[in-house]
């Protein structure tokens, strides 16, 4: 809780401090006017009505009065202690507590009003300046009197003196059958004229899981929500699930990023052109076995690696139980865990409505400080009474993580192979912004899982079906491998890459035999050539000597012949 005085929005409305509900109510009660919270036994009267007095005395600077009808002044206080308030400390100067229950043998004589008390109130009022005041269990006073006349006489007394002296009132009532039956009823539903504010709360089991709900019946003179806002009460004490409408102007704007962040598995980054979009909604659906919360854990350890504050919210498994089982496929949390930077929760959806589990996270959220948010599987909203209100709760939590600029990741489980693609059991895949599917590929007696993009928004994405692979060294997508238009996985991928290989070291073998062989001609042939060559050149020479021979002989002939002639002295003619 906040210890700072925080100036209220509006003049006209007295904030009550209460999470969500000043979201609905557009800034809180109405100031200087009179509120009446109507609910069965249990429903939260009293803590809601104490919770904006003590939030009033601490955040705001209004001293107060609270007016116990029906429970003494230590039954509350003691009531109240686990909220961390610390009301004794606000009861020395600011919070009065006045101790007004009627003796339980109580025997009355004579007429009965408000009178003394309202005197008392006003003496004390005055004494510590009092700017808000609280009557629990009003129909417990209005019960001590016979007359109908004379209930709503102090009906009046009480409003009018409310009114003069300006307080921020709250009045509540239970709700139900009274005894004097409908003469009780007729007086509340007067009141409900009266004052200018009610709110009512709802406290019931469905399907064996608790729901509380409020809703505000009317305002006078100011804007509110008017369906039923779902609430719950925490360490804090209560939480409203607050809802904005259209065109609301306090709505922020959703902030746009081209910032990439890594889903803890490359192949998969590849796939989606580099990853998610920071502050991204993503959905993971598949069956039962299908790796759903391993990639969780992975998207969740890379967060921590890049120094994200992580938080991890587990409908299936016990947080040791989720650190053992991913530490097989070598993702590590429990150093993360150790150091503060992610946190682990185990929830189950029976323990609560799905409107309770919203609140739960987002508060863990905000006191985690997690930028990165994993929930496995958001599917388990749906369980128990939950089937209504689980798809506008997951609308608002993703919402809220678009808002807030927080990646999420939600697994959704399937129930069966042959649930159709086109939805989800909360219907999550129209508002998510990528969508991944995991399921099994049966063939030939052997089970694989495959992985694919549905949908990536304001990205490219690739289209094929990856075999998703898990070992003792980590998550890792099989490159695409095709044989006659089908896609191959597991044993028969690995045969056919044999096949492949085998035929592949077959043609090599082949290759190099035809090589040797081709090498081994071509040396003959050199070898032949060169004997050619060479006999080629003996015959040129042998022609070269039978020319020179002839040539010679001819010349000695003739030189023979002239000699001769010379020696028996013919005459030239």
């Amino acid at each position: 809780m906040k210890s700072t005085i925080e100036p209220a929005a509006d003049a006209s409305k007295a904030r009550t401090g209460i999470a969500g509900f000043d979201e609905i109510t557009h800034g809180g009660l109405p100031h200087g006017r009179t509120t009446l919270l109507v609910g069965g036994p249990g429903s939260g009267k009293t803590i809601m009505a104490l919770q904006s007095l003590v939030n009033g005395v601490r955040l705001y600077n209004e001293p107060a009065i609270f007016v116990a009808f029906e429970e003494d002044t230590k039954r509350i206080l003691a009531n109240a202690r686990k909220f961390g308030w610390k009301l004794a400390e606000l009861q020395k100067k600011k919070l009065f507590f006045l101790d007004a229950q009627p003796p339980f043998d109580l025997f009355q004589s004579g007429d009965f009003d408000l009178s003394g008390m309202l005197a008392a109130l006003d003496s004390k009022a005055k004494e510590i300046n009092a700017r808000r005041i609280a009557f629990d269990a009003i129909d417990v006073v209005l019960m001590l009197l016979e007359d109908p006349a004379a209930r709503r006489r102090e009906i009046y007394r009480l409003h009018d003196w409310l009114l003069d002296r300006g307080f921020t009132a709250i009045m509540t009532a239970k709700s139900g059958d009274y005894e004097r039956g409908g003469e009780i009823e007729a007086s509340m539903g007067f009141i409900q004229f009266m004052v200018d504010c009610t709110v009512v709360l709802n406290h019931e089991v469905v399907q064996g899981v608790s729901q509380r709900n409020l809703r505000v019946v009317k305002y006078r003179g100011s804007p509110f929500s008017e369906n039923e806002s779902p609430f719950l009460i925490g360490s804090d004490g209560l939480e409203v699930s607050g809802a904005r409408g259209l065109g609301d102007q306090s709505e922020p704007d959703l902030p746009v990023t081209g910032e990439r962040v890594s889903s803890g598995v490359a192949r998969l980054d590849a796939m989606l052109c580099g990853g998610y979009y920071r502050g991204a909604s993503v959905l993971v659906t598949g069956v039962p076995g299908t790796a759903k919360s391993t990639l969780g854990g992975c998207f969740a350890e890379a967060a921590c690696l890049r120094g994200e504050r992580t938080l991890l919210v587990s409908f299936d498994s016990d947080a040791n139980e989720m650190v053992r089982n991913l530490s097989s496929v070598n993702i590590r949390l429990a150093p993360h865990a150790k150091k503060g930077m992610l946190r682990l929760v185990s929830a189950r959806a029976v323990t609560g409505s799905a409107e309770i589990h919203l609140m739960r996270i987002k508060k863990l959220v905000t006191e985690h400080r997690a930028r990165c948010l994993v929930i496995d599987p958001i599917s388990a909203l749906c369980n128990s009474g939950n089937e209504v209100t689980a798809h506008g709760v997951v609308e608002r939590l993703i919402h809220w993580t678009k808002t807030s600029g927080i990646t999420i990741i939600c697994t959704s489980l399937l129930d069966d192979a042959g649930t159709q693609m086109g939805s989800t059991p909360l219907e999550v895949s129209t508002i998510a912004d990528t969508w991944i599917h995991l399921n099994y590929l049966v063939h030939a007696g052997e089970r694989n899982r495959g992985l694919s993009i549905v949908k990536s928004r304001g990205t490219a994405h690739s289209n094929q079906v990856r075999e998703l692979i898990l070992s003792d060294t980590g998550v890792t997508l099989a490159d695409a491998y095709t044989a006659g238009g089908e896609v191959l996985m597991g044993t028969l991928r690995w045969e056919k890459e044999l096949a492949i290989r085998v035929a592949h070291d077959e043609a090599e073998a082949s290759k190099e035999l035809k090589q040797v062989t081709l090498e081994s001609e071509e040396a003959l042939i050199e070898v032949r050539l060169k004997a050619v060559q060479l006999e080629l050149k003996v015959k040129r020479a042998e022609k070269v000597a039978l020319t020179r021979s002839t040539t010679d002989r001819s010349n000695e002939r003739a030189r023979g012949q002239s000699h001769l002639q010379e020696l028996r002295g013919v005459d030239e003619t």
